[in-house]
């Protein structure tokens, strides 16, 4: 389960299957803070160079 902060929520959908970076809670490791959602052409990028397979 993550939360995402305000700054993301006004113009940022999540959908199950977006790759995400997040960051778990220091006092509840079930729980994290979503920092960044990667975009198609970013997840394709990626997975060029090795660095993420879907």
């Amino acid at each position: 389960m993550g939360r995402i902060p305000g700054s993301m929520k006004k113009k940022t959908w999540i959908r199950e299957g977006d790759v995400v970076i997040v960051v778990p809670w220091e006092f509840q490791n079930e729980k994290a803070e979503v920092i960044w959602k990667y975009t198609r052409p970013q997840v394709d990028w990626l997975e060029r160079k090795g660095y993420f397979k879907g």
